[in-house]
């Protein structure tokens, strides 16, 4: 590779063309890059040897080391040309005056030298592109390449391998593969180089990136890079397939920045960086290095797994500061979100002065000119009527008809009168003149159209140009419906062959497209079309304001408005056209335009008309199939005119080899009509480069900028032979990006090359305005929006005339804001500025503008930058799309491409990271998403390009379906607000207390009613142990039914009367004292499916002086993951025996428990399931009511095993509590659906009955699996007032049941008996939940007010319960921001940010609770957030244990308050919530005080020093797309990792990855680290249905997940 040190400018000129032959057969992939290496090697041989001792060359080596500068070259004297854009001397300019321009191909007859560079790439460009990522290489890192389960690759739908359809009026794909051989595409972007040079002196040096073997290291620019500097990377090394680890870690190097705030010193103290070998850097992990792999999760587990490794490169490489250094924010009361931006006192500013309109050449009058343009047709029908005016091609590209401007007039004005007087029945008139009608015509029939347009004109109706829509989903199908209706059109003509191809109803009617009016079709063929009468003449008064036809437009949002151009505008234009273009009688024209619209319908069927020119018209299916067809068509008719695009310029290049005897020496003008482009440049300097040896001569070259409403804006006039030609403009991409002209010279790298679209048109007058804002004049120096005043323009946008004063009645103001003058401008929509000599440059639209931090980027400059990345392996060129969507208060670009069907992962994800870094080098900013798509899958324009703003509704809807997504918000998002610090408490919690008393703030604390005190002895004695209890019942009520359970069909399989239960209780203490080894005061575990015999064991345990333990059965089907738990459960409460039933006793031996446990060490187990009848000697009587009755075992949802003990008294203290609030007495009947293994579930189910004495309908939650509505039914049934469920309960009935309450209601399901339902739970209330099911079941009588929630804890296992007596619960809305700080500040429903908060239910008779500080241990005012505390009779005494966490202190029970109150024990709930006093009175009369549970103390996460609610999070995750079923975000070394499952299909996975990052983004101002996308079900969920994410985090670092995708958000 040594030959990259030669100056190939400086070699003979056979060796040049000996080079340049190599390089054509390379890229045309007639030699292997092998083979290229070897033949390149011997010719440079003899040369390679003077080189070696050479010194680098001077100039610009000293200002950047390393390779940027070495390959940003082109040579040292280059730096001194073209410091303006003026002209520069001499003929040979447009090859270029540096020394880089090796040959000149001007001369060279024979096959030209391949100038093959990539569409969009001047070779300048890609190498500055090139030379940005080599800077990148300098550090190498390792990044997280996402993870993706196999089945996800999505195939492109349609056939695999076929490149997609694509080519667009403004960009395109190669034609077709074969034609193309390897796609080396000549349509170059920029010219960025320092010279005023075109492109074409280097474009042969551009070697094929994409095509080399993938171990080659593609070469940048060989002939142009001077040796490097001693210390570089040798330039080449960049693009090895292993430089996944430069991806974008280096993106925003800035040393001077500091880190971003979310990662933690310690990420930095632990993981040094990791260098990964190559080969596993392309994986973004490594396997064998355990140094980097090995992690420990929160609790010290050593984790081996590639997502955390994963995850440790992802904080590696956000440890790279971001590029803004953190300036300073303003605080407001309400820390206000965003970031104030600073301006950079280094910005650019325009210094110039205001600029002059500038006027275009005078109008001549022509003596024969027509009055009108109707009047043309008609002179020339009459008298030139053999003369051709359109010659039409077939799909082969041979003409198929020639029409004579005699038969254009003669059937224009059949249809005329057919139109007028022919559609209705008998004289009935159904158009009238100023009607306004579709035309709808394939853009292979140009014939049909003229005649139709003219036809319309001469019928004085007016034509309405639109595409033929092909099916209901046509890309913006919609929009056009929206033209049609605000155009008020009801007609639409179309032709017979185009008619029978629109799609059909099955009766076969014409498709209703959506968004249409209904429309008649009338088909304009000749034999449907009347004979005028003799005496008939159409009607041509002198051309007025009238409108003449409307021309579609589509806006930047995707509306589509129709431009009315006036019959007196649409012959002006025609008019300055002639002018300009100089056109003369007589001449041909080619046009590949689209004759619809614009430039192809201006020149191509008005203008043409009116200087009796014979046009050829070459439809888009043609220039498909045979892409030289336009040029072969010049050569043919020996053609004057050719208007073209950039694409047409680019295909012909592709095919001229198969073409020898073309001459383009005919044309006088080669009309370019996105001359206006970035890249238009180097397609122009390409195209004439391979031409002008075909005869092309360089000055016939005519760019041109038009837009819908102002029209042409100018052309560049064709050139005297000989005369020198324009300069280019070399821009400074930061000035362009702060909207002004500053020429190039210091960064080589991101300079834009524009050319010139020639002077005003003649009759106009021009000025440049500021794009927003009022339209101030611009300074000289400065980039504005072009507005227009000319006769020659549209008139308004037809129908919408508020719109329409913004664009077409523009006047222009000074510094000062008085405006100019009298006469209005129209705003053209192009972006650009007047250079000298008063040349118009254009350097975007307003439409492809992207603000991004108050900086301007132009959507056409990104897309170059991003395909000049080696693209031709993994995209489609000319199928990309780049947009800016609004997320977090500024817009975010987001860049999409089809992937071509062949890329693998790896090269997708390389690509992606590599533009990434291009475009943060180039353009200085940060893209937010790239995605890519299969082939074939981005909404399409009419003509094959890409149809934006659908793609980005796609985006927004998550409809896209990508196959691979990158995001990178942290790189990206810089205007998050700063991390809060939290301030020292300097002040006491005593002070703050007096500080709340004097606010008049009273202490946040409320409480129940009083127990009040039992008078009767006798009542204190039966009820002072539940043992007691039973006797009691069973002596004085024996047959009294004290438990019902009900199965799935709703029949009662189990009843229980007193007597019964006691006798059965009974048979089990027997049974548990013969037990030899079974003491009193030793633990029992209960393992029972829920139903009576767990009760029945329950009081067993109690009657032999056992202390039972209730623990839910494992699931025979899924023993592995539900027989740990039991397990556990039975070695941590050191169980002395376990009391079951025989199946489970089969189970707890059988096989499959023993693959999971060790079934040899079970305890005793005793099958309860047929004892003998046996009394126990005595009942066990406690000494005293503090002894413990029972254990109750849960798992927390952060994963921890906590058992408590629950005393006899608190046993009898909260039946006691619960029967006050819910007025239960023996003749009442209570429905329970819940699981009864613990907390307040198990009270209900199994205590309460027996110490109140109602009855309870038992309903196992599992039953309603099989029979939903067996709860709502047996309610209904039994017509029960009072029932307690869960939330998951009430969730399967409201996903289940909700569209089926007619069919309830139709069984006789009746809730209206319903007083009150309780759902029992330990977290924050379900608003949305509880919400949403009594809306539903309203229609089945269940009152609105019947719906509450319960609240309780490890240490209380109830502390509210709405009863029957308190208040209906209240709820209020509090600001989320405040939240965040632990301030809770009410704001009214609706407000931004606000969260609705229920109040958990009424304080328990015999509670006390009070807010406090968690670290200060202090009391809280009202509306403060904090712990939650509780005192109270039944608090539990304390842990039995906890598992996983032993070092958590008794001092959750029996806590004092640092001052205030410093005798009361309390107990910690490890809640966080507030008190509000309400305005409500409660049953004492007092003002009610309610509780707000807010959220689990230790689930909250801390980031950027605020306190985040998961449930928060995930409710935002759970709304951002209909595919998302249930998420939960947990953080991970303070990056917030988020899992959602997926209810639809696969290929929607990707789509959730930006989507769930918005909406975190702007609801919650966090940056999403790893998006997680996995299966339904995969979230674990405990029995009380909450979600066990702490699970969910070690299966996820354990890599247990099987994800469908992870994303590691850069």
């Amino acid at each position: 590779m040594a030959e990259r040190g030669v100056d190939v400018s400086a070699l003979p000129q056979e060796v040049r063309e000996q080079l340049a032959e190599l390089d054509l057969e390379l890229s045309e992939g007639d030699i292997t890059q092998k083979g290229y290496e070897k033949k390149r090697g011997k010719v440079l041989a003899p040369y390679l040897t003077q080189i070696q001792n050479l010194a680098p060359p001077p100039a610009y080596d000293a200002q950047s080391p390393g390779p940027s500068s070495a390959s940003a070259s082109t040579s040292a004297s280059a730096s001194a040309s073209a410091p303006e854009p003026e002209p520069e001397p001499g003929p040979s300019n447009s090859n270029s005056s540096s020394s880089s321009s090796r040959h000149r191909r001007t001369r060279r007859p024979h096959r030209s030298s391949g100038t093959r560079d990539e569409r969009y790439r001047s070779d300048i460009h890609t190498e500055a592109v090139q030379a940005a990522l080599a800077k990148h290489k300098e550090e190498k890192m390792a990044l997280p390449m996402p993870t993706k389960r196999r089945s996800a690759y999505v195939q492109s739908p349609i056939d695999n391998c076929t490149p997609p359809d694509s080519s667009s009026s403004s960009d395109d794909e190669a034609v077709s593969s074969e034609s193309a051989g390897p796609q080396q595409s000549p349509d170059t972007w920029i010219n960025s180089s320092l010279h005023g040079s075109s492109t074409s002196s280097s474009a042969s040096s551009t070697l094929s990136h994409g095509e080399s073997r993938p171990t080659q290291a593609p070469q940048p620019q060989s002939q142009q890079v001077p040796p490097p500097p001693a210390h570089a990377h040798p330039p080449h090394s960049h693009s090895q397939p292993s430089a996944l680890a430069e991806a974008l870690a280096q993106t925003r190097i800035d040393p001077g920045g500091v880190g971003p705030p979310d990662v933690p010193s310690q990420a930095q103290a632990r993981g040094s960086r990791v260098d990964l070998p190559p080969n596993a850097a392309v994986r973004g992990m490594s396997r064998g290095q355990s140094r980097s792999s090995m992690m420990e999760t929160a609790d010290g587990v050593p984790v081996s797994s590639r997502v955390s490794t994963k995850i440790q490169q992802l904080l590696n490489t956000l440890k790279r500061p971001k590029r803004p250094p953190l300036s300073e924010f303003f605080m407001d009361d309400q820390e206000e979100i965003v970031e104030v931006p600073q301006t950079d006192p280094n910005t650019p500013r325009p210094e110039g002065r205001q600029i002059i309109p500038v006027k275009g050449e005078p109008l001549g009058v022509v003596s024969n000119w027509p009055p009108a343009l109707q009047a043309a047709l008609t002179r020339w029908g009459a008298t030139q009527g053999k003369s051709p005016a359109l010659t039409a091609l077939d799909i082969t590209g041979k003409p198929l008809y020639t029409l004579t401007y005699g038969k254009l007039w003669s059937r224009s004005v059949k249809l005329a009168y057919t139109l007028l007087n022919k559609l209705g029945a008998k004289n009935e008139q159904i158009l009238k003149p100023g009607d306004r009608v579709a035309l709808v015509y394939p853009n292979s029939d140009p014939g049909m159209f003229w005649v139709a347009f003219y036809g319309c004109l001469l019928a004085e109706v007016i034509p309405v140009p639109i595409e033929v829509p092909l099916s209901r989903k046509d890309a913006g199908s919609s929009q056009v419906g929206f033209l049609l209706g605000s155009c008020g059109v009801g007609l639409a003509l179309t032709s017979e062959i185009c008619l029978k191809g629109l799609p059909k109803t099955p009766t076969g009617e014409i498709l209703q497209f959506k968004g249409w009016p209904r429309l008649k079709w009338v088909v304009t063929d000749s034999k449907y079309l009347t004979k005028p009468s003799k005496d008939w003449q159409p009607h041509i008064p002198t051309a007025n304001t009238d409108t003449a036809y409307i021309e579609y437009k589509a806006s930047k949002e995707g509306t589509v408005m129709g431009v009315a151009v006036s019959k007196v505008a649409m012959l002006t234009h025609c008019q300055s056209l002639t002018q300009a273009c100089n056109y003369c009688e007589g001449e041909t024209l080619v046009n590949v335009l689209d004759f619809k619209k614009d430039m192809g319908l201006w020149h191509g069927v008005l203008t043409s008309v009116m200087n009796r020119i014979h046009t050829i018209s070459v439809p888009y299916a043609v220039m498909k199939a045979c892409p030289l067809s336009w040029v072969q068509r010049v050569h043919i008719h020996k053609a004057r005119i050719a208007l073209v695009k950039c694409r047409d310029l680019h295909w012909a290049m592709m095919a001229h080899r198969d073409q020898r005897d073309t001459s383009l020496a005919s044309l006088r003008m080669l009309i370019v009509a996105d001359g206006a482009n970035p890249w238009s440049v180097s397609s122009c300097d390409a195209f004439l480069n391979v031409f002008q040896a075909y005869g092309l001569k360089p000055e016939v070259i005519c760019p041109c900028a038009t837009s819908p409403e102002a029209m042409t804006v100018a052309i560049r006039r064709p050139g005297v032979p000989g005369a020198p030609l324009p300069a280019r403009a070399i821009l400074s991409m930061t000035g362009l990006s702060h909207g002004v002209i500053r020429v190039n010279t210091e960064d080589k790298n991101s300079a834009l090359t524009v050319q010139d679209v020639g002077h005003v048109m003649p009759g106009a007058l021009m000025c440049i305005v500021k794009p927003d804002g009022p339209p101030m004049l611009c300074k000289t120096d400065e980039i504005g929006e072009i507005v227009v005043n000319s006769r020659a323009g549209g008139t308004m946008y037809y129908g919408l005339s508020g719109v329409t004063k913004n664009t077409f009645e523009v006047i222009p103001v000074n510094a000062s804001g008085a405006p100019i003058g009298e006469i209005p401008f129209v705003r053209s929509g192009l972006l650009g500025f007047v250079g000298p000599g008063s040349l118009i440059f254009v350097v975007g639209k307003n439409e492809g503008l992207l603000m991004v931090s108050g900086r301007r980027h132009n959507a056409d400059d990104l897309v170059a930058t991003a395909l000049a990345v080696e693209p031709v392996k993994t995209v489609y060129r000319g199928r990309i799309a780049v947009f800016s969507v609004t997320v977090f208060y500024d817009e975010r670009i987001v860049i999409v491409a089809e992937q071509r069907p062949d890329a693998s992962e790896e090269d997708s994800f390389q690509w992606m990271s590599r533009v990434l870094q291009a475009i943060d080098s180039i353009h200085q900013v940060g893209l937010y998403c790239l995605a890519l798509v299969p082939a074939n899958t981005l909404p399409k324009t009419p003509l094959g390009g890409i149809h934006i703003s659908d793609t980005k509704q796609l985006f927004l809807e998550g409809a896209l379906h990508p196959c691979n997504i990158l995001m990178c918000p942290h790189t990206c998002v810089t205007n998050m607000p700063k991390p809060r610090q939290k301030q020292p408490v300097g002040v006491g919690p005593a002070s703050i207390m007096v500080g709340n008393l004097v606010a008049g703030k009273r202490i946040a604390q409320a409480a129940g009613r009083d127990l009040g005190l039992i008078e009767d002895q006798d009542l204190v004695r039966k009820h002072q142990f539940l043992t007691e209890a039973l006797q009691w019942r069973a002596q004085t009520d024996p047959d009294h039914t004290l438990y019902v359970l009900l199965n799935a069909k709703g029949v009662a399989v189990c009843t229980a009367t007193c007597v019964q239960l006691h006798k059965r209780a009974e048979k089990i203490a027997a049974a548990l004292m013969e037990r030899s080894g079974i003491n009193i005061g030793e633990n029992v575990v209960l393992l029972y499916p829920p139903g009576i015999d767990l009760i029945a064991a329950f009081y067993g345990c109690l009657y032999a002086g056992c202390i039972p333990v209730t623990v839910r059965p494992p699931h025979p089907q899924n023993l592995s993951a539900t027989l740990p738990t039991v397990r556990m459960i039975i070695d941590v409460s050191k169980a002395a025996c376990i009391l079951t039933t025989q199946v489970l006793t089969k189970i707890l031996r059988s096989k499959e428990a023993a693959a999971t446990v060790n079934i040899k060490t079970w305890p005793i187990i005793i099958d309860t399931d047929d004892l003998p009848r046996k009394r126990p000697p005595t009942i066990y009587k406690p000494p005293n009511a503090e002894m413990i009755a029972y254990l109750d075992f849960s798992v927390s949802t952060t994963g921890m095993l906590t058992g408590v003990k629950i005393s006899h008294a608190a046993v009898s203290a909260l039946c006691r509590s619960i029967k006050l609030q819910c007025e239960l007495y023996s003749s009442r009947q209570i429905a329970i659906c819940l699981d009864p293994y613990c907390g307040l579930g198990f009270v209900l189910w199994c205590l309460a009955s027996v110490y109140s004495g109602h009855q309870s309908i038992l309903i196992p939650p599992m039953e309603l699996e099989s029979s939903l509505p067996l709860w709502l039914g047996t309610l209904s049934q039994y017509r029960i007032r009072d029932t307690f469920c869960s939330y998951s309960v009430m969730e399967l009935c409201t996903k289940g049941l909700g569209g089926q309450t007619e069919m309830l209601k139709a069984r006789g399901v009746n809730l209206s008996c319903v007083r009150s339902c309780v759902v029992i739970a330990e977290e924050r209330p379900r608003l949305a939940l509880t919400h949403s099911f009594s809306k539903l079941f309203k229609d089945l009588g269940l009152s609105m007010r019947a719906v509450s929630t319960a609240f309780g804890s490890r240490v209380n296992l109830a502390i509210c319960l709405q009863g029957t007596t308190g208040p209906d619960p209240s709820t209020v809305y509090v600001d989320m921001k405040s939240l965040r700080h632990d301030r809770v500040r009410l704001v009214e429903r609706g407000a931004p940010q606000s969260l609705p908060l229920m109040e958990s239910g009424t304080i328990l008779p015999g509670v006390r609770v009070i807010i406090v500080n968690p670290e200060t241990r202090g009391p809280l005012g009202d509306s403060h957030l904090g712990e939650i505390w509780v005192n109270s009779p039944h608090n539990a005494t304390g842990y039995y244990t906890i598992y996983g966490e032993e070092n958590l202190q008794a001092d959750h029970f029996n806590t004092k308050l640092s001052f205030g109150d410093p005798q009361t024990l309390w107990a910690k709930t490890g809640y966080l919530g507030f008190v509000k006093r309400t305005e409500l009175t409660d049953s004492s009369g007092d003002r009610h005080d309610a509780l707000f549970v807010v959220g689990y103390l230790d689930e909250t996460l801390e980031l950027r020093g605020l306190r985040y609610h998961p449930i928060d999070i995930e409710t935002s995750v759970s709304r951002a797309h209909r595919s998302i079923g249930e998420s939960a975000v947990f953080t991970w070394t303070n990056l917030l990792v988020v899992v959602a499952e997926l209810c639809g299909s696969e290929q929607d996975a990707l789509d959730l990855v930006p989507l769930v990052t918005n909406v975190v983004l702007e609801e919650h101002h966090l940056i999403v680290g790893v998006v997680v996308i996995v299966d339904p079900g995969v979230i674990p969920i405990n029995s009380r249905g909450e979600k066990q994410r702490m699970h969910l985090r070690d299966s996820f670092l354990a890599d247990q997940l099987d994800p469908i995708y992870v994303a590691y958000n850069m």
